[in-house]
């Protein structure tokens, strides 16, 4: 035994002398910022491994050369060249340099020493590939839940550090989102009674968003403005006495269509796109702020301010224009052929007109795209062909891949994006997708209640699997999942296998909830919580509601069809799953995640235990689920057909999913906060303080489900 652990240190040695021993430099255009970014992260990578860094280029052991090389390969591609004492990386452009370099610095951090490195290439799926992120300053909804972030996403350092994340995971757009960014940005030229700052404190505003778009830049990423329709800032309003509800707190309120408020817009729009060279685009939306409004009157005011103040910017600017919107003069989602050929014509209008493709913007199951791969529904219901036949010419879908499901537990189910992507990413008319929140700001940690040292200083970094499943994911969704075991053995030693594999299975949980339980708009579902919007109310997902809500998944039965048509003698055909196979499928992949994570040492190891400790969360909200499922069954058998043996079952599995949910309490209570939580904001246009989630704040919800069993009585 001390003989091998002998030879073990004396082998650890002579690797990190040899690796002293290798002197690097690095060959790139220094004048370049996105050539300089690459070399500086290649830099640090070298370094972690032992390798001396040259400032000069000879008495080298070995050079790194990273060029771009167009002519060989396409835009955002990257290969990887080893021969002898050179390893050349080269970049179809500098967003596929900048790949290239993080691709051979993930390899040298993973224990690859660069002798052995192997020739490798790579070249992106989809050509989009979006951060959607609300920011918390004139938020598209009042909440405390959002407002908590303002400090953190004024921080630079903070941006650095997301926009590094993006770029790592092969994420190229970052979009920011809020209802009206003009007079965060400027002061508008015509109207400076618009801006509610000092010089001062207008200052700290631009070096913010300068900040974040000089960073953007430099890694390859493009930038975008998102904001909702006809917003002003309230000093706007009140010195003229116009659009007198449409600015922060409100949001779905009437459209003023005065003169004035068109050309405060339409003059913000340019003034930006002129003061923020690295700005590449503006985003634009159809709905909040133009209630009242005919769909082709909103279409025509939209060509009138927005579009003309684009494009009266003397430069190149891209588009993201969001679809579907309202069908009627509501605020409401709704969708008609009617308006889906009104607003294609407007955009075919504009051929030639932006750079590149319009990137047109639709949410993925409505504000649940974690649900059903399938598309189902978008904002609004179901979607026709319009904007797809004929194929267009000059603009491509990106699909909005919303979470307004879980925020404090990590997720990872990489088959799911591989599905989702197969089924919805190969049509030549897909651009390719936005990930992010509406009701969720990924940057302060609000959920961290140990005191131990963590690896993570922003929320963002506790959730870094699922930023790498999306984003390596829709750059190639061939990754293997060895790249992602890869970074749990990097993180917390040779555990990759049994991580990932347990969370793609505990995860699911989340899933297989939002394809069985229908959900919309963003407060309708929190599956995390096992919230739903019941009336007006955000409440647990009763017994009662989860028996007779119709499902989001096709393939689903709900509760209540499948005992209706077991009593009429009736069957399902193939594929469909019914209550009892989804309650086994819970039960079979939760107790796998379990038994897989059950050895895992996490003593001393503060990161490691969250890990752990969030498959066995989601792996008890699976069991919870199931047993819920077969008690909903048992109970709604008694309630059509009777017997006291069903209620007698029910109450028994309801029972059961309670013993579930407080083992649920027993592992968060000590490691999660209360946490706030958007969707309890009942009141559309004030901040809720009472909106505090945890899962034990709802235990009384959850027994409830027994009571309910035991006192049923058989419908007549």
């Amino acid at each position: 035994m001390m003989k091998s652990l002998l030879c073990l240190v004396i082998a650890l040695c002579l690797a990190t002398e040899a690796a002293w021993a290798q002197r690097v430099t690095i060959l790139h255009d220094g004048a370049a910022p996105q050539a300089a970014y690459a070399a500086r992260k290649l830099g640090e990578a070298l370094t972690e491994r032992g390798y001396q860094l040259l400032a000069e280029r000879i008495g080298y052991d070995v050079l790194v050369s990273l060029a771009v090389h167009p002519e060989r390969l396409g835009p955002e591609a990257f290969s990887i060249i080893p021969e002898g004492k050179v390893i050349t990386v080269y970049g179809g452009d500098q967003r596929g340099m900048i790949y290239g370099a993080l691709a051979l610095a993930e390899t040298l951090r993973n224990g690859t020493r660069l002798e052995d490195v192997q020739r490798a290439e790579a070249k992106p799926n989809l050509e989009f590939r979006a951060i959607k992120f609300n920011l918390p300053w004139d938020t598209y909804r009042p909440s405390s839940a959002l407002d908590q972030h303002y400090e953190t996403a004024r921080d630079l350092r903070y941006w650095e550090a997301f926009l590094d994340m993006m770029v790592e995971n092969r994420f190229n757009v970052i979009s920011l989102w809020n209802l009206h960014p003009f007079t965060y940005m400027v002061r508008p030229t015509n109207f400076p009674e618009a801006s509610p700052w000092s010089e001062t404190e207008l200052a700290e505003w631009q070096r913010l968003y300068r900040g974040i778009f000089r960073m953007a830049k430099e890694r390859g990423l493009d930038t975008y403005i998102v904001h909702w329709s006809i917003f002003v800032s309230r000093q706007f309003a009140e010195a003229h006495g116009v659009a007198k509800q449409n600015f922060y707190p409100h949001y779905y309120v009437a459209g003023d269509t005065s003169e004035i408020v068109r050309r405060y817009l339409r003059e913000s729009v340019t003034q930006v796109l002129e003061e923020y060279p690295d700005l590449d685009g503006i985003g634009i939306s159809h709905g909040e702020g133009m209630a009242g409004m005919t769909p082709l009157q909103r279409q025509r005011w939209m060509d009138d301010v927005i579009i003309a103040g684009m494009l009266e910017a003397d430069r190149p600017v891209k588009l993201i224009h969001r679809v579907p919107f309202s069908s009627g003069t509501s605020s409401a989602g709704g969708v008609s052929r009617h308006v889906e050929q009104v607003t294609r014509e407007a955009m075919e209008r504009l051929e030639n007109r932006f750079e590149g493709p319009i990137w047109v913007e639709m949410k993925f199951n409505w504000s649940h795209a974690h649900s059903a791969p399938e598309l189902v529904k978008v904002h609004g219901g179901k979607l026709g062909d319009t904007y797809f036949v004929p194929e267009p010419k000059n603009y491509r879908i990106t699909w909005q891949a919303r979470n307004e499901d879980f925020f404090a537990l990590r997720w990872g189910v990489p088959d799911f994006i591989r599905r989702h992507i197969a089924l919805n990413g190969a049509a030549d008319y897909v651009g390719g997708y936005f990930v992010g929140s509406e009701t969720y700001i990924p940057a302060r940690d609000y959920f961290t209640a140990v005191e131990a040292p963590v690896a993570w200083k922003w929320a963002f970094q506790r959730q870094w699997l699922f930023y790498k499943l999306w984003g390596r994911l829709l750059y190639d969704p061939a990754t293997p999942d060895s790249v992602f075991q890869s970074e749990f053995d990097r993180r917390y030693g040779p555990r990759g296998d049994s991580l990932l594999r347990a969370y793609s299975l505990a995860s699911s949980t989340q899933l297989r909830l939002a394809s069985l339980y229908d959900s919309t708009w963003d407060f309708t579902l929190y599956s995390e919580g096992f919230l739903a919007l019941q009336g007006d109310t955000t409440k647990y997902i009763s017994v009662d509601r989860l028996m007779r809500q119709p499902t989001m998944a096709p393939e689903y039965v709900s509760v209540a069809e499948y005992v209706e048509t077991l009593r009429e003698r009736g069957a399902f055909a193939p594929g469909r799953v019914t209550p009892p196979m989804l309650a086994d499928m819970l039960e079979r992949d939760c107790r796998e995640a379990l038994h897989l994570v059950g050895g895992i040492d996490v003593s001393g190891n503060a990161s490691l235990m969250y890990e752990v400790a969030d498959v066995r969360v989601w792996a008890s909200l699976g069991l919870h689920l199931a047993a819920k499922l077969r008690g909903a069954v048992a109970l709604q058998t008694f309630r059509v057909a009777g017997g006291q043996q069903n209620r007698t079952a029910a109450v028994a599995q309801l029972q059961r999913a309670l013993e579930h949910w407080d083992e649920v309490i027993r592992i968060t209570r000590p490691i999660y906060r209360d946490m706030r939580l958007t969707h309890y904001n009942h009141n559309f246009f004030h901040a809720n303080d009472d909106n505090l989630f945890h899962w034990a704040l709802i235990r009384d919800e959850v027994a409830r489900d027994v009571e309910i069993a035991r006192n049923s009585e058989r419908q007549n």
